[in-house]
């Protein structure tokens, strides 16, 4: 798995938010950049993936680490 280049720390924040701030900070990036959200709301273990599908980017996974859940993201176009 690529290691994430940046690291958007949305902890705390109800969904939409954290889909609303990958989807701001992503096309800032370099197309193949690995975005890691870090995000404690249930929903957004189905939103973030839901929007990769919607948006044509790739959903790597889940991570569960120190910092709690996270959601991989890598941007494709």
């Amino acid at each position: 798995m690529t290691a994430p280049r940046e690291v958007l720390d949305c902890r705390g924040q109800r969904c939409p938010l954290p889909v609303i701030a990958v989807a701001r900070r992503l096309p800032e990036l370099p197309v193949g950049t690995v975005v890691r959200v870090l995000a404690d709301d249930p929903a957004a273990a189905v939103d973030i993936p839901a929007w990769c599908r919607m948006r044509g980017h790739e959903f790597l996974g889940k991570v569960t680490g120190d910092d709690g859940p996270a959601y991989d993201v890598r941007r494709q176009h």
